[in-house]
């Protein structure tokens, strides 16, 4: 996480059900680090542009066998922690579980419409230690696991995912900035029409196919923005690379191979 301050306090207060909570602090300028320290958690502070990395950092510090992965802006009811427990000492036989997730944009509950790399209802968030890995992504990183689905999870977490609609158009903004950096670090020129045509197919997904529609003017501005969320990384993805060429065509590197530099949320925790 990185400078969330204003949200920390509240998620970290849900967590007492934990054996053990890791904080992973990202490049934090704000209050985040006392935050954790004040609740007693572990703190591994550090730079971290991958969100895969930055995950796998706060795993290898939890000295538990299971991991319940939480961010910042989300809260674990009562009675999610108790299906926790109960699910992890019940000696399951798969190495993760999925839960529900319930989003809210402001006191607005949307069930419906999520998906499109701009939110989703589902997440395979409690595992066993070492289960669990993810690609070295900037946001919303691909993940796999190495064992089988031990089960799904009734009570959901409280993702609080958007303060309003401007902060929802913020948070297209900052993604697309993120994934169109992960695009021009493959070097090869992201086709503009075959993005404008995945656009269409997650709009209509998330509208129709996960019923978007019953959300009224939500629903209706979340599948836009799933929609819009593959041509906007495209473009911008397409602009660093132009920019990133010399008159001869030769590609001039505009940062640093993070990937290769990068050296690096039982119910242990890391945000």
């Amino acid at each position: 996480m990185r400078n969330e301050e204003a949200r920390l306090a509240d998620c970290l207060a849900r967590l007492s059900f934990c054996d053990e909570v890791v904080v992973v602090a990202d490049r934090c300028t704000d209050g985040t680090e006392a935050i954790a320290l004040r609740f007693g958690a572990k703190l591994v502070s550090g730079s971290f542009p991958l969100e895969g990395p930055r995950k796998a950092a706060g795993v290898e510090a939890c000295g538990g066998d299971w991991i319940i992965e939480i961010d910042a802006d989300e809260l674990v009811g009562e009675t999610l922690a108790s299906e926790i427990r109960i699910a992890i000492h019940t000696a399951p036989a798969g190495d993760y579980f999925q839960i529900p997730v319930d989003n809210y944009v402001g006191d607005t509950l949307v069930r419906r419409g999520w998906g499109g790399s701009f939110g989703t209802s589902l997440v395979g968030r409690l595992y066993r230690r070492g289960s669990k890995h993810w690609k070295e992504q900037r946001v919303h990183p691909g993940v796999t696991f190495d064992g089988p689905l031990a089960g799904v999870l009734t009570r959901p977490i409280i993702h609080v995912v958007d303060d309003d609609i401007a902060d929802m158009v913020a948070r297209l903004n900052r993604y697309t900035d993120l994934r169109a950096q992960d695009l021009a670090d493959i070097g090869d020129m992201p086709g503009l029409w075959d993005n404008v045509f995945r656009g269409f197919r997650r709009f209509f997904k998330c509208y129709w196919g996960r019923e978007g529609r019953k959300e009224g003017e939500l629903g209706f501005l979340i599948a836009l923005m799933a929609g819009l969320y593959p041509v906007i990384s495209c473009l911008k993805a397409r602009e660093i690379l132009k920019r990133g060429r010399a008159p001869s065509g030769t590609l001039i590197e505009l940062w640093p191979n993070t990937s290769a530099a990068q050296s690096r949320k039982g119910a242990p925790k890391a945000a």
